[in-house]
């Protein structure tokens, strides 16, 4: 299926997503012909109603709501100046709502587009990125902060392979972005985990030459190092423009436990990198 529906989506508390990430986003929606929105939250901090200093806490609330619904507004504005400069179908969707509702209000837009790009999380808004990938069911882009617009086009794509179910899925949703790409290196990691077929990259390979997509077969002893340094590393040196992964991890208490490789990448990606769960 062929990605025609994107969705960029950017926090305003308690710090604002940068910028910078629009250019990267609407570069990839005029590279693939897909229509962009843009969603930007107004929250809003629930305060208890037993708290003892009630109309400081209540004064306050509403001045981070202030800061929040300027921070959203200023973000959607230079989206759609941005797209429309580039020519590019946009929307920009403003809600409000309780800090406690956002990840839940983020994962039902993004339920309901073919992907959803997302800047590289600091600590403190991990949230987002972790519900998305764990809770919309599509794929999740995470773009790193440090990066710059880019002409719209995937010279070279490294595929982390280990024949798990989030890998196959992570396959099948970058398949449009692969059949774009000039060079597609399938990666698996040897010596780290049981790997349950040892053809799986071959058979990998041959259903991907039926889309049209070539693949060169890359499998690296992972000498005791984590996997997470591994793929950082040959996304690195192998000058990637797009890292593919599965997502491993689990939702308790409302809290995502990641898998090792998983929270390695996510919390400092080395290039773009697609998710799926």
């Amino acid at each position: 299926m062929a990605v025609r529906d994107i969705l960029l989506a950017f926090t305003s508390y308690p710090d604002p997503t940068p910028v910078s990430v629009i250019g990267n986003a609407i570069a990839l929606a005029a590279g693939l012909d897909a229509h962009i929105a843009a969603i930007s939250c107004e929250a809003h901090v629930q305060v208890p109603g037993t708290f003892i200093s009630f109309g400081i806490a209540e004064g306050l609330a509403a001045g981070e709501a202030h800061k929040s619904r300027e921070s959203a507004q200023a973000q959607l504005a230079a989206f759609d100046a941005a797209a429309q400069k580039a020519g590019v179908l946009r929307e920009t969707i403003f809600e409000k709502c309780l800090t406690s509702e956002m990840p839940h209000r983020f994962v039902e837009y993004a339920r309901m587009r073919d992907l959803t790009i997302v800047p590289a999380p600091a600590a403190h808004v991990q949230w987002l990125a972790e519900a998305i990938i764990f809770g919309s069911g599509r794929p999740t882009l995470v773009l790193p902060e440090i990066s710059r617009p880019k002409p719209p086009r995937l010279d070279h794509v490294i595929v982390a392979w280990d024949f798990s179910r989030p890998a196959a899925r992570a396959v099948a949703d970058a398949i449009p972005l692969l059949e774009k790409a000039k060079r597609v290196h399938i990666l698996t990691v040897m010596n780290e985990k049981a790997i349950d077929s040892n053809r799986s990259s071959a058979e990998l390979a041959r259903n991907l030459a039926h889309h049209g997509i070539d693949v060169v077969l890359d499998k690296i002893d992972a000498a005791g190092q984590p996997i997470g340094r591994i793929l950082r590393t040959q996304a690195a040196s192998g000058d990637a423009d797009l890292l593919v992964m599965g997502a491993y991890g689990h939702s308790r208490f409302r809290e995502f436990i990641l898998g090792g490789a998983t929270r390695d990448i996510l919390a400092n990606p080395p290039v773009p990198v697609l998710f799926s769960h």
